[in-house]
Parts: structure tokens; sequence; C-alpha cells
């Protein structure tokens, strides 16, 4: 069997100019990056004001396991068939980290014939986007520790600086460090930290800015420390918030690539879903809706997760709806919240598929709660057994549930025609009206038990000393009618990344929370949620190479 690293590079790409031609874009519309990417003008957006929106449909997935479950190749899949049925389709993607492409998780360009393309760019340095939020990132930390150093007029009290510096690799030896070590002229000795950059508040500030100057706005209201009284300091106390702007002004264009079959993809921004909110960036988004008649769009891992955050925080920030829900479930991942060890899973096991699938009806049950309608699609794997397939294919009936099988990471969007068919039946058959979760008026403690309940099924919520204090220091900061960021483990419904399945009778912790006020949300984080990972002990990183005319070797 080929890699997806094979395939990517035998598919023929079309000129990005054939990609822009395809969307009625003007050479001043687009900026080139090499042959086959793209940066999107800011001015495209003000010419395609009038133009009416297209359809918006997430793909999610149940709560995902070390078996995959192909969400990214079903987006892109699906993207594909859709223009195969003759509908005007554009696809919406988060860009990958080096962190986990490098490490353990792979990349989010899609596989096998359901991938966007130049494979090998997106994965590792794409257009330099990321590496801009690093050195603006960075940028801040030197000056809040130059501005210490130097006179400290803002009084600033170092104990209480809590924003990192950030790299965009997995570095576990980074999480805690002491900088302004050496003597007085090299400044003013303090705790410190790295987080991994898609960690960043500025990046989910780029993914949730509707412009250049809302961008700017943003960055000058992050709250990176506090005075020795206790009150916010904030980035337009420190004057920063134009370099940091100018820093990223680039970066904030959105990307226009391909995929295999030649369907435009816009792909930029890349919030981790566990620790930040998960989802492209809305300008991304915004410009896709004008350009299309549908976007298929994704947010990370789990409907718990990456779902809930783009339709309580996204769908706020882009002042938009969306109009249907794909949740993607595999048969290997569902026999592993059913209890079989990672290694058994290619053996049939219809016992253990009934009693995973209590994952996949609690994420239906959370997507009813927003009052959206929803497709199922079994992401085919070949080592899938026909008993098993037909078991999910039949119970989600059974459900009252829209189920397709899809074969896309074999087929290409040939393999989600049934898929693509039944999405645009459930929009056209219309919806109920879409609702939040919780309201902007509700208290912070409020939106974060409605999240737990609601959506992960907790019986209630436990918040520590320092949570306590903190609710009501934020509150009393003006910042209580923020939305709320879970910041959750990604492998289970609960904040116990060892309970597969639906736990239930399970109390969610809140440590402590953290102020990303130039973002626009509170972070709740619970469990022991890292925001600087660790490379695993055989990291991906060590299949890879270059051949001897540049291509990449063993990405994926």
């Amino acid at each position: 069997m080929k890699s997806d690293i094979q395939i990517a590079q035998e598919a023929t790409m079309k000129p990005i100019a054939s990609i822009a031609e395809q969307l009625n874009l003007s050479t001043k519309d687009w900026e080139p990056y090499g042959h086959y990417k793209a940066k999107l003008s800011y001015s495209l957006m003000e010419d395609l004001e009038e133009k009416p929106d297209g359809k918006v449909v997430l793909v999610t997935a149940i709560n995902p396991t070390p078996a995959g479950e192909g969400k990214s190749t079903v987006t892109v899949g699906l993207g594909q068939a859709m223009n195969q049925i003759q509908k005007q389709t554009i696809i919406a993607l988060r860009e990958p980290s080096l962190g986990p492409t490098m490490g353990i998780k792979g990349g989010a360009a899609g596989g096998g014939y359901s991938q966007v393309l130049p494979m090998e760019d997106i994965n590792l340095h794409f257009t330099g986007d990321i590496h801009a939020i690093t050195t603006a990132n960075n940028a801040l930390s030197a000056f809040i520790d130059n501005h210490i150093h130097q006179s400290n007029e803002l009084n600033i009290d170092a104990r209480k600086v809590g924003w990192k510096r950030v790299v965009d690799l997995n570095d576990r030896a980074l999480r805690e460090v002491i900088v302004g070590l050496g003597g007085p002229k090299r400044g003013v000795p303090r705790e410190d930290g790295f987080n991994i950059t898609v960690a960043s508040e500025i990046m989910a500030i780029l993914c949730l800015a509707s412009s250049l100057d809302d961008l700017k706005k943003r960055l000058s209201e992050i709250v990176f420390g506090y005075t020795y009284d206790d009150q916010p300091v904030t980035v337009r106390e420190l004057k920063m918030e134009g370099a940091l702007t100018l820093l990223l002004k680039d970066a904030l264009k959105p990307n226009l690539v391909q995929t295999m079959e030649h369907t435009p993809a816009i792909i930029h921004g890349g919030p981790f879903a566990n620790i930040a909110h998960g989802c492209n960036s809305v300008m991304a988004t915004n410009y896709a809706r004008k350009l299309g008649e549908y976007v298929i769009t994704e947010a990370g891992f789990g409907a718990d997760l990456g779902a809930e955050k783009f339709l309580n925080i996204k769908t706020r920030a882009g002042g938009f709806e969306p109009d249907a829900v794909v949740l993607v479930a595999t048969a290997r991942a569902l026999k592993m919240h059913g209890g079989v060890p990672k290694g058994d899973l290619k053996l049939e096991n219809v016992e253990a598929l009934k009693a995973g699938i209590a994952n996949l009806k609690k994420h239906m049950e959370t997507l009813e709660s927003f009052g959206l309608p929803y497709v199922i699609a079994i992401n085919r794997f070949e080592t899938d057994s026909e008993a098993e397939l037909q078991f999910i294919e039949e119970w989600c009936k059974q459900q009252g549930a829209s189920v397709a099988l899809t074969e896309v990471w074999a087929k290409g969007g040939q393999g989600g025609i049934d898929l693509a068919y039944k999405v645009v039946d459930a929009i056209d058959k219309g919806k109920t009206s879409f609702r939040h979760t919780y309201e902007l008026t509700d208290s912070l403690e409020t939106k974060i038990t409605k999240v737990a309940t609601v959506i992960y099924g907790a019986r209630n919520v436990e918040f520590s000393s320092k949570a306590k204090q903190q609710l009501q220091q934020y509150a009393e900061n003006g910042w209580g009618d923020l939305p709320v960021c879970m910041a959750k483990t990604p492998a289970s419904l609960s904040d116990d990344p060892t309970k597969y399945g639906r736990p239930t009778d399970f109390t969610i912790t809140v440590r402590e929370l953290s102020a990303s006020v130039g973002a626009g949300f509170i972070v709740a984080l619970t469990g022991d949620v890292l925001t600087m990972p660790g490379l695993p002990k055989s990291p991906a990183a060590l299949n890879m190479d270059v051949g001897e005319n540049g291509e990449a070797l063993g990405l994926f």
C-alpha cells in the first residue's frame, strides 16, 4: 500500500493561478507563494461583501483514539465529492503544527486520495504563518522583560507575568525555565516557560480576528500579567500592538491551495482544540462562504471539544450559523471505546462495538442540543469487517440518524458521493433553530457548568480554591461576559483520559482559569492538560528524510 506522501507526490497539481481562476479571482485578489500556494488579499472580502453566503458544513468526530478517525481525510473527501455532484464547494482547514507532525499524531492534510496539496509544504513550513506567530509571541516576551528591567513604569509584578515564550515543537524540557540569570545587566530573574506555538493566545487571536484592525485591537487587549496591586496589565499599556500587528500582517491573509482533485482549499490558522478553540480562522471561513456555495470545514478532536468551541465561540466571532454537521466515526475507534486494546483492533468484534457505540450516541445528543441536522460518516478502514460496518449502519438507522459509509481515503471524492448527497439533503430539509449551549450573560461558573453537564454528560463541576478566586477576580475585571474555552483531554468525555466509551456519574474538576482577553474567551483548565507536549519514545521525525532532488521522504 502506498503511503500518503507517495500518493501526494504522484498527484498532478494545477498552477495556483488555475485554482484562483476557478474562483473567479483577479490577479489583485491573490499573491503567489511559489507555484502552488497563494495568499488571499484583504481587499477581496470587501469586493465579495454583496455576494450571498454559502452553506457551512462542520465536520467533527467521536472522541479520538490512537486508532485514528480520519476527520481531516473525510473533510477533504467530502469537499471533493460535493464538487463531483456539481455543488461548488470550498474546503476550509487548519494549518498543521510541526509539534504533532514530527511527534506522534501526524499532520493535518488529509490522507490517501483525499489530501490537500502540496502536502509536504503544508505539513512543514507552509507560508510561514506559524513562524510569524512564534516571532510575535516572543517579541512580546522580550519587551515585557525589557520593560521590567529598564524602569518598570507599569509596576509589573515579575512573579505574576503569565505570558510564556513559544516554539513550534514538542519540547518538554522547556515547560519551566528561569530567565534573567547572570546579574543585573541580564535582566530581572523570574520563572518563565514555553508553550507550543499553537497554544499561544496570538494564534487564537489570529484565528478569531475579522480584519487587520480587529487583529490590532485584539492584540492590544492581551492581558500578559498583573501589577503589584493585582491590576491586569495589557499590551496596549506596553504600546506594543502596532509592532505585533506589523509582524502578523501577512500571516493574517488566508492561504489558498488545492486538493488531489483540484477542489479549492483555504488553509489558515491552527489552534489546538484541547487547550484552545481548535478551529481554522474566521477570515478563512468567511472568505470561503463568499467564494463557494458550500463550505466544508472541521474543528479539532471530537464534538465535545472542537465542535463545542466552533459552535459556542467561533460562530459568535464570525457572525454566522452552521447549516449541518458531519459526525465521523470508525469501527476501530468504537471498538477501543468498547474496551478492545489497540493491538486487537484488526480482529472482528461486534460485541465491543455494541459497548463502544455509546460514545457515538453521546456526540449525537450533543449535536442535537445545538439544534443542528447531522449525518454520521462511517470512515471505512481496510481491516473493518462487513459485519461491523453493517452493525454501525443499522444502529444509526434505528436511532433515526442519517448515515453514510465513506471510502474517501481509497477512492477520493468518489468514495464520499453518498455522504455528499445526504449532507445536501440534510441542509435542504431545513433545521431547527440553532442555539448555543449558554448565553454570554451567564456567569462564567454557569457557562462552564453547562458545557460540562450538557456536552460532556458530567454530574457536576468542582472548582479548586484558586479557580474560585479567579472567577471572582475575572468578574470584577469585567470579563464575565466572555465565552469559555474548556481545556480538557480529547481522549474522554470526562477529564480522565483513561475513561473511554461514555462515562457516567463523573465530576469535572476545574483547577484554574486563564484569561485570554485578546482572543475573547476565558480558558478553564481541567485535568492534566499540557500546553507544551513532549515527544514520544520513537518520534515520527525518525522516519523523515530528504531525497537527492529535495523531495520529502517518510513524512507520512
